[in-house]
């Protein structure tokens, strides 16, 4: 299986908010640093929750979950002009539960989501440190419902591999300019330990055409494992080889997607992932989305789980948005397919029924 204070400021605090208030004044002098976030919470029902010890059905399950369609986060961006068309930027990223507070949506780190230099301009760009890989980046843009933390690839992606190739530590990632809609991405995340070069070890890559509604793309994973010696986290290095192709054509409000994936888990399942559907800007404000993903193990055709969810989200601002979705999985033999990368990621055997209701802010 794949599961693996008295209210005093004090001196130091003092130091603290003259430091905060300088910096205050830098960001506003130069007018280069973005504050940014999203706060998304839910409440959330599922018929059937996993009992990881027996592999049955534990009961029903009623919580707010932090994240059922982004992920909250916060972080900081900057960008410097160096003229001639080049820029330096960077980004800095946390996850956080809003639930209860803690890091989230992250591999545990403060800025473990994102943590990288660029440096861009007409050659394209070269980014350095924890960032997504492009077989992730190429899994988002082929996804019918846009990356949905419920009902969505994101589920069966986080279940399958935990967060490998999502958040790559010590990488390095070369992105070529747009040549009449194509554009190219690689990516090495060094890894290694004393003794094991090659420890840690993630290499991606894809190829992505998107022009005149038309939507194609292409991408690799390959990557070695890991333990709590190397320089990336053990949940970040799950030896995997993933492939993905995708298709799909927009016209007007309506968007259609196709995608097969592969993930290939050293020592378990060899997951071949079909999938596609639909997503309609009914208004400006009010988007309806839906789709299906049928996962077979090709080590053991017994093994497999079908997933199908659809949506509504509906704007009240700019930066405040309500939604619900609802979503259905069914799963056979060995196969635990879940609802959500934020829980449940795992689910019992049979058919189960999962619903959310929820708000995201941004700032």
């Amino acid at each position: 299986m794949r599961r693996r204070g008295n209210g005093k400021i004090g001196l130091h605090g003092s130091v603290a908010l003259a430091l905060f208030v300088g910096l205050t004044s830098c960001v506003y002098a130069q007018g280069n640093l973005t504050l940014y976030g999203i706060m998304d919470d839910s409440l959330s029902y599922v018929s059937k929750t996993l009992n990881s010890s027996t592999g049955r059905d534990a009961g029903h399950q009623i919580a707010m979950v932090d994240g059922q369609m982004f992920g909250s986060r916060f972080g900081m961006t900057g960008v410097e002009d160096l003229g001639g068309e080049t820029h330096v930027s960077f980004k800095l990223e946390s996850g956080i539960n809003i639930a209860n507070g803690s890091i989230g949506n992250s591999n545990g780190n403060l800025f473990g989501r994102q943590a990288w230099l660029q440096v861009d301009g007409n050659f394209g760009s070269v980014t350095a440190g924890v960032q997504f890989s492009p077989f992730v980046l190429a899994l988002i843009e082929s996804d019918a419902r846009g990356a949905s933390n419920f009902g969505s690839l994101a589920p069966i992606y986080v279940g399958s591999v935990l967060t490998t190739g999502l958040f790559n530590s010590n990488a390095i990632t070369y992105a070529s300019p747009t040549f009449a809609g194509l554009q190219g991405s690689v990516m090495l995340a060094l890894g290694g330990e004393a003794g094991n070069f090659r420890a840690a070890r993630q290499y991606s890559g894809s190829l992505t055409y998107d022009r005149n509604g038309v939507f194609a793309n292409a991408a690799f994973y390959s990557g070695n494992a890991g333990d709590a010696t190397t320089s990336a986290p053990a949940s970040s290095t799950v030896a995997f080889a993933g492939r993905t192709i995708s298709a799909g054509y927009k016209f007007s409000n309506l968007t259609l997607r196709a995608v097969f994936v592969d993930f290939k888990i050293a020592g378990s399942f060899d997951s071949r992932v079909y999938g596609g559907g639909v997503s309609y800007a009914a208004t400006p404000a009010l988007t309806v989305d839906a789709g299906a993903w049928l996962t077979r193990d090709g080590n053991n055709s017994n093994n497999h789980s079908i997933l199908a969810a659809t949506g509504v989200r509906y704007s009240l601002s700019k930066r405040t948005m309500l939604y619900t979705q609802f979503g259905y999985v069914s799963n056979s033999g060995k196969m635990d397919t879940g609802f959500s990368s934020d829980g449940p990621l795992y689910e019992a055997p049979g058919g189960t029924f999962g619903a959310n209701v929820g708000i995201t802010h941004t700032f």
